[in-house]
């Protein structure tokens, strides 16, 4: 080899050697509380419905405001057109009324404080903070939802990979038997049909790997996804799932729990009451509205006074005004009869979200007690079948079994522990989903 040519090939290695090490790929190795609380800080959705909760709070200090003294203040200036001064002709001479003053400024301060108001700035504050608090009970979901999403995704990924591993030991035991069987067939032992049957069941092993590869590759994308991060970063599972049944629930306790802490019937619940309020607000133009208005104007000239004087004097005044609105054709009755069929609306809505409450308690629990059976089941299978592989395997060493029963061995074997894997995540998963609705 030339040294020119020496040189280039050095030169391509090493450069595909830096963009290899400028493009890592990131790899993590998390527990679920850890992915929980980078999904917490990374959610679009969840800061979503934060600002939308910062909304509510900010709505609620404005409507408190309207209840307060409010100060404005306000400026003037105007020029007059020339006139002849007001004068008065007397037998004692000519008398100057009222001067020409043709430059006018006016500047005035109001205080303007609501005194009654038909209960109707009191029944938007209860409103507005009633609002507040549903809002914030749906923030309270939706983390709710967004936690449960990431152990979907945790345990998803967590299951992928255990389901890779018992199918890299099932390609490894066919691999193992296929090298039995080529032994036998040299001996004589074995046909060569049998060998083709253990190379097709190699070849469909092979398969499954395949599968269960991309199945981790598309998992951890998933959870990428789910914590907000880049999609290029490898996550390690750090948690195992706990093996051991957990404690049994009772429908009734749940029920109550659900009722009691589900966000979505909390934040019902102040709707409901906030609708309540808006039947009052409905009603204040029955009443009448009074305020407490001051002002105090600095002028030049000050109408208050006279003789009229080119400078600035300042006055005030306090007064109570009262409005009644005598007819309205009907406006106050049709807002008040909207109020109230907005209440009973919002009372359906709350029953209709309870009943769903409701099924989907009972739904997680029967769910949760089948899992249960089912791990128990897969488990008890995965003894049988290891135990059958061995006794086959051995039996089929001794010649004292067919290949066709080893292949079913090995088979049995795989899906045995495909489904206790599966089973586990399933009960895990299960707890998790009837933790959240009865609002935990």
């Amino acid at each position: 080899m030339s040294y020119k040519i020496f040189k280039f090939i050095t030169v391509i290695i090493i450069g595909l050697m830096i963009s290899v090490k400028a493009f890592p790929q990131e790899k993590k190795k998390l527990t679920l509380d850890e992915s929980i609380k980078i999904g917490l800080e990374n959610s679009n959705v969840l800061h979503s419905s934060k600002m939308n909760l910062q909304y509510a709070d900010a709505k609620w200090s404005e409507v408190n405001t309207f209840r307060l003294p409010s100060l404005s203040f306000s400026a003037s200036y105007t020029r007059l057109s020339e006139v002849d001064p007001f004068t008065v002709n007397t037998p004692f001479g000519e008398f100057n009324i009222s001067p020409a003053i043709f430059n006018n400024y006016n500047m005035k301060l109001t205080l303007h404080q609501p005194i009654f108001t038909g209960f109707r700035l009191e029944s938007n504050s209860e409103i507005a903070k009633l609002n507040y608090l549903a809002v914030e009970q749906q923030y309270n979901a939706d983390e709710n939802d967004l936690v449960y999403n990431i152990k979907n995704a945790y345990w998803g990924l967590f299951k992928a990979n255990q389901i890779r591993g018992v199918t890299e030991e099932n390609v490894a035991q066919v691999k193992a038997h296929l090298t039995d069987v080529k032994n036998l067939f040299e001996q004589g032992l074995a046909t060569k049909n049998d060998v083709l049957k253990v190379q097709v069941q190699l070849g469909e092993a092979q398969l499954g790997l395949i599968d269960a590869k991309n199945a981790v590759k598309l998992a951890n994308l998933n959870l990428d996804n789910v914590l907000g991060i880049s999609l290029s970063t490898q996550i390690e599972t750090a948690d195992s799932v706990n093996m051991q049944v957990g404690s049994n629930y009772e429908i009734g306790s749940l029920l109550d729990q659900a009722y009691e802490k589900r966000p979505e019937l909390k934040s019902m619940d102040y709707r409901v009451q906030a609708s309540e309020k808006g039947i009052t607000a409905a009603k204040s133009d029955w009443f009448p509205q009074i305020y407490l208005v001051g002002d105090y104007n600095y002028s030049r000239p000050n109408p208050r006074i006279l003789p009229t004087q080119d400078k600035f004097v300042g006055t005030w005044d306090v007064s109570v005004s009262m409005s009644l609105n005598l007819w309205n054709w009907g406006a106050t009755v049709d807002k008040t009869d909207q109020a109230e069929a907005q209440f009973e609306q919002v009372k359906d809505t709350y029953k209709i979200i309870k009943d769903r409450v409701t099924l989907e308690v009972t739904q997680n629990f029967l769910n949760v007690q089948k899992a249960k059976e089912k791990m128990t089941v897969a488990k008890q299978s995965v003894s049988q079948a290891e135990e059958n592989y061995r006794i086959t395997d051995e039996k089929f060493k001794n010649g004292l079994s067919l290949n066709s029963d080893l292949l079913d061995a090995e088979v049995a074997l795989l899906q045995a522990r495909t489904n206790y894997i599966q089973s586990i995540v399933d009960y895990e998963l299960a707890q998790a989903q009837l933790k959240k609705s009865i609002g935990e």
